[in-house]
């Protein structure tokens, strides 16, 4: 047997290496070596604490109860400050675990623990930080500010950049909402070169990426959520044992992906996510399954869809409003209107219900309601006016834009639309700024540029045929279909079974196993049916098998309302290009034919 002194000298070797796992980001062998050593002997507050951020990191459940007995030893020891910092960490959490009576009460002990003669020192701070958080969810925007300004001095002169970090992005966020977008991100910039500098711990590195890059997704300020979510993104995967913000990596790298048209990407992520139940939080995977369900519905993939809002919703997330514009394809408008009217009531925050408001307007055009439409584009300008973002503002404009065509003074609208367009282009948005290019077209055509019609369908082509948009192509191409009945007669009937299959989003393998034939013979059906079809791609293959009703699409009423989606396009009708009235005639929605 080890006599006692070899087992202690045993003990410190282990401590050694466990300390010096946390600081090279092994926190799973920190953990486990630190909790040898802690079933030996107790653990000194320091390495507790060290114990309870390695379980907190690699994610392990018992991150709570050590950091606990932490606090309780710093306090028995007088280190208050130590003290009052794990109990401010601990009433964090579960504030965002959603536990308010628990975080109360450790943030009730921290005052306690807080002596009149530390006043100035990094527990005061720490205490104060909590005094902000009560005013931010009370609004109270200048005594939180000016009581964060205070805890970042205490930060700033004690050197503890955790707290002066925490200090100072809570005040960009209050800036941002008191409506001083420029300089409530010029802090959230000062704090992030802090986050990704590597000078913060990991804990507050980890929650600054998520609250930064929730601040700036708010107000749609999206350069930044692009720029944070690869730094973030960078972060994680340098960890190999990170797993406590590997969720929230996940959730703002699918968004990015959604915004750039990497919609295969996205189901593929969201797949993952679902499929990695242990380590996945049920919000990651509800969100999985709505951005999973937003890339279906954009592909024309509307069973696929329509199941991924189901799980969304079950999974604890409102599946609005692309359920509500789900619902708009499959020409049942009634419901789309009761579904994103519903959304809108519960809350009067602007930023919240922009989210809503673009569907609103579209669902509103498609049922011949312009009033209501142009109304809640009001609403969208005023948003932007107050947070002046580039993406708010082309939002508004893409929303006055559609608005304007719809009401007959396509001038105007081009205005608006060109605006829209060049800024979803320089955010590298390429359905947005291809829906943006339908409408532009139209307004053209209907001001006589037969020239800048036809390029801009051209353009606005090309990007869906390249995304797979099934639905905005099939839509596009019905403007001016120039192949002959008698050519897409020419399919032969194995041509059609496979042609349906390929509009049904099966790979050339999988079709040949299903029908029993080589993936030679697949290859060429498919060749053949392009050449027929006088198509590029599979999207555009199926587009025109929905177009031309050679298919039935997927949970749709009526083939023509298939390619009836967000941003739906606007047809002009009575008069022709020529008439010199046509500067203020109204327009139907597409899909209503």
């Amino acid at each position: 047997m080890m006599d006692p002194e070899h087992k202690a000298m045993n003990a410190c070797s282990v401590l050694e290496h466990a300390r010096d796992c946390y600081k090279r980001g092994v926190w799973t062998d920190a953990y486990r070596s630190l909790s040898s050593v802690n079933r030996a002997a107790p653990l000194s507050g320091e390495d507790l604490e060290l114990l309870a951020m390695s379980a907190y990191l690699s994610g392990h459940d018992d991150y709570m109860k050590t950091l606990a007995r932490a606090h309780r030893l710093y306090a028995d020891d007088g280190e208050s400050s130590c003290a009052i910092r794990c109990a401010f960490w601990l009433g964090l959490l579960l504030l965002l675990r959603g536990e308010r009576g628990r975080a109360a009460g450790w943030f009730a002990r921290a005052r306690r623990l807080l002596a009149p003669e530390a006043r100035d020192g990094v527990g005061h701070g720490y205490v104060l930080l909590q005094v902000v958080l009560q005013h931010l969810c009370d609004r109270d925007w200048q005594i939180a500010y000016a009581t964060a300004a205070r805890v970042a001095d205490i930060g700033d002169r004690f050197r503890e950049p955790d707290l002066t970090a925490c200090a100072r992005h809570f005040q960009g966020r209050i800036r941002m909402n008191q409506g001083h977008l420029s300089e409530g991100l010029a802090l959230l910039d000062e704090v992030m070169i802090a986050v990704t500098g590597g000078e913060l711990s990991p804990l507050i590195t980890g929650l600054i990426y998520f609250s930064v890059i929730e601040s700036c997704r708010q107000v749609y300020a999206l350069d930044r959520v692009r720029e944070w979510t690869v730094a973030l993104t960078r972060w994680c995967r340098h960890w190999s044992d990170m797993v406590a913000f590997t969720d929230i990596c996940k959730v703002y790298r699918m968004k990015i992906m959604h915004l750039c048209g990497a919609w295969s990407d996205v189901i593929e992520e969201a797949r993952a996510c679902v499929e990695c139940t242990q380590t996945t939080t049920n919000r990651t995977i509800a969100e999985a399954f709505y951005h999973q369900a937003e890339a279906h519905r954009l592909r024309g993939e509307f069973q696929a869809a329509e199941e991924a809002y189901r799980r969304a919703s079950q999974s604890g997330l409102d599946p609005q409003p692309g359920l509500a514009l789900l619902r708009v394809s499959q020409g049942r408008l009634d419901a789309a209107s009761a579904a994103i009217r519903r959304s809108l009531i519960p809350t009067s925050d602007r930023l919240q219900r922009t989210r809503f408001l673009p569907a609103y307007v579209e669902i509103m055009l498609a049922e011949e309601k312009i009033a209501e439409a142009r109304e809640a584009t009001r609403e969208l300008e005023e948003t932007a006016l107050c947070f002046d973002t580039e993406a708010l503002n082309a939002i508004a404009a893409s929303a006055r834009g559609t608005v304007d065509l719809a009401d007959g003074d396509p001038q105007s609208a081009l205005d608006s639309l060109y605006y829209a367009w060049r800024v979803w282009k320089k955010f590298g948005a390429p359905y947005m700024a291809a829906r943006v290019r339908v409408l532009i077209a139209l307004a053209c055509g209907a001001l006589g540029d037969s020239d800048g019609h036809e390029l801009e369908l051209a353009a606005a082509r090309t990007a869906f045929d390249e995304l797979g948009a099934v639905p905005d192509l099939a839509r596009i191409n019905s403007f001016s279909s120039r192949t002959p009945p008698a050519q897409r007669n020419a399919l032969t009937p194995r041509e059609l079974q496979v042609l349906c299959l390929v509009a049904g989003g099966k790979t050339n393998k999988a079709i040949a196993a299903e029908l029993v034939l080589s993936e030679k013979t697949i290859d060429r059906h498919v060749s053949n049916i392009f050449v027929k079809l006088g198509v590029p791609s599979r999207s555009a293959a199926t587009a025109f098998a929905y177009e031309h009703r050679l298919i039935r699409p997927p949970c749709s009423a009526d083939p023509a309302d298939h390619g009836v989606m967000i941003g739906r396009y606007i047809k002009y009708s009575g008069r022709s290009a020529s008439d010199p009235q046509q500067s203020r005639r109204r327009v139907d929605i597409i899909g209503r034919d």
